[in-house]
């Protein structure tokens, strides 16, 4: 799994020059969505098979500041998955340094279009077994 790369726009950075603390979720959000297109589980697709994977819980702890035009890498793995749920950690590192930048986590769940919870297994056994096989690259 390669990891996602993203680049720090000015409009990004807060009163003091860096990135806003804020901007992180949404980079782990689009390092998710990548990591999923990667192993096959285009979210598109999954929304258009009546599938939804709302975010239960997110949490980001910044280990060093990331500022405008500096590249990160953001490593995307599943900590933990059952077919209804999904953790996944994120690292945050530099491009060009490695130097560590933050450290994030965020659970999900699947459900369906009434909004009940739905086992990958049985409702869409191509999706887990995707997330089966990222799962054991871990």
């Amino acid at each position: 799994m390669k990891p996602y790369e993203h680049k720090a726009q000015y409009y990004e950075t807060d009163q003091m020059g860096i990135i806003h603390h804020s901007n992180y979720i949404r980079w782990m959000e689009s390092a998710r969505i990548d990591a999923m297109n990667q192993m096959g589980n285009d979210y598109l697709k999954m929304e258009e098979s009546g599938i939804v994977s709302p975010v239960l819980d997110i949490r980001c702890e910044y280990k060093s500041m990331v500022r405008f035009d500096d590249i990160v890498m953001i490593m995307v793995r599943i900590k933990q998955y059952d077919g209804i749920r999904l953790q996944l950690s994120y690292t945050v590192t530099d491009k060009e340094t490695g130097e560590l930048r933050a450290q994030g986590e965020s659970s999900h769940c699947f459900m369906n279009s009434q909004n009940r919870l739905v086992s990958l297994k049985k409702a869409c056994p191509d999706f887990h077994a995707a997330f089966g096989k990222w799962s054991e690259k871990d």
